[in-house]
């Protein structure tokens, strides 16, 4: 299945990276342990790594990253 975006952002009272996947109107929420100091790219990477984990497909172009 292919998810439609993913969101990420920093969660501050989890000091952790929070990943929203949308696929259609469903929002998948999930945490990464990737450090706040990770470059966007590594943690675009994790939210992509993530979506696949959970069984949906995305590409890294599809994912914003918000510090």
């Amino acid at each position: 299945l292919r998810a439609d975006k993913a969101q990420v952002s920093w969660d501050n009272d989890k000091s952790k990276w929070l990943v929203r996947i949308q696929i259609g109107e469903e929002v998948i929420r999930r945490y990464c342990n990737e450090p706040k100091s990770a470059a966007a790219e590594t943690v675009r990477a994790a939210a992509v790594q993530t979506a696949h984990d959970e069984g949906y497909d995305i590409d890294a172009s599809a994912v914003t990253v918000q510090a």
